[in-house]
């Protein structure tokens, strides 16, 4: 089964555990209840939150990470499990032996699939592509040449005009844009603990504060598909709220199918995919990272408001 993100927005609540359910609790009584095992992140959206301890380990015992956002919904602290696979000492030390070189191939492999998603979204809305497709091909090992940022100069006008800047201390699309990779971000920390890998041990990004490295070079090439969700709700709108459907289907990226070798697949199982086919490259066992046939998702209309967060 799919899991639910559950996001908490409204202050003064209490988080416990009861029989296997998260129960939200308010001065009124009981607010709503979620089974455990139907859980795949918790986003808590408000200052004023209150959690059980026991509630905390049995989330952590079943993977699901706690994210706790800023107030314009950009992730500034997450709580994951110490031990997500049985052979996590082994590739914990594989990791942290992996030669420049091998991180470097691993990195422009994600870069290219960024790129080439990027043109995909753009190729949906009705624009040029061709800039976007040479500059995927011309990524050598580690994106020396930074064509990352070039694509991104490139592309960010093209899909929501010309005045557009991607700021995630601003509002409107940018609010829309860090909702929905915050989601993500939380799944993808998720998949890198069950691989058995530390996320804080990553590819390529270095920033000294982010514990979430691994997370945040990983997810990398599913940003666009969270771009392409955004376009589609908010439309000609240039200064959207972040209303409570607008949230559910962002969280509905999770659930949205890609082309795999072996069929169509949820992001979030693609996301699981990924990060054992790293944990693999360590380990010696494979050369290359498994990523989707198909840069982006089998999107259906319908899709974008699937297996949206229970915003309690």
């Amino acid at each position: 089964m799919l899991g639910q993100i559950v996001e908490i927005s409204n202050p003064g609540q209490r988080l416990i555990l009861t029989r296997g359910f998260l129960e939200i609790r308010t001065e009124e009584g009981v607010a709503g209840k979620v089974p455990l095992d139907d859980i795949e992140a918790i986003i808590a959206a408000t200052p004023a939150l209150t959690y059980s301890n026991q509630l905390l380990a049995a989330l952590a015992e079943r993977g699901a990470p706690v994210v706790i956002c800023s107030r314009r919904f950009a992730p500034i602290a997450m709580l994951l499990p110490l031990s997500g696979h049985h052979a996590q000492g082994e590739r914990f030390e594989a990791q942290a032996r992996a030669k420049r070189p091998l991180k470097k191939r691993a990195w422009a492999q994600l870069v290219r699939a960024k790129i080439r998603a990027q043109a995909a979204v753009l190729e949906v809305v009705g624009n040029e592509t061709k800039r976007l497709k040479r500059l995927a091909d011309n990524v050598r090992s580690g994106d020396s040449e930074n064509v990352e940022a070039q694509a991104a100069q490139y592309y960010w006008p093209r899909l929501f005009g010309k005045t557009f800047r991607r700021d995630r201390k601003a509002d409107g699309i940018n609010t829309l844009l860090n909702y929905g990779y915050t989601v993500l971000r939380a799944a993808t920390a998720r998949s890198v603990v069950g691989a058995g890998l530390h996320p804080s041990l990553g590819l390529h990004h270095k920033s000294g504060g982010d514990a979430l490295r691994l997370a945040d070079d990983l997810m990398e090439p599913f940003r666009p598909t969270v771009d392409l969700f955004v376009w589609e709700i908010v439309g000609d709108q240039r200064d959207p709220e972040l209303t409570i459907e607008r949230k559910r289907r962002l969280a509905g990226v999770l659930h949205a199918d890609f082309s795999t070798d072996h069929g169509a697949s949820p992001l979030s199982n693609v996301l699981s995919q990924l990060a054992r086919s790293l944990a693999d490259l360590y380990l010696g066992r494979s050369r290359k990272l498994v990523l989707p046939v198909a840069p982006l998702p089998l999107l259906e209309d319908e899709n974008l408001a699937d297996g949206g967060p229970a915003g309690l």
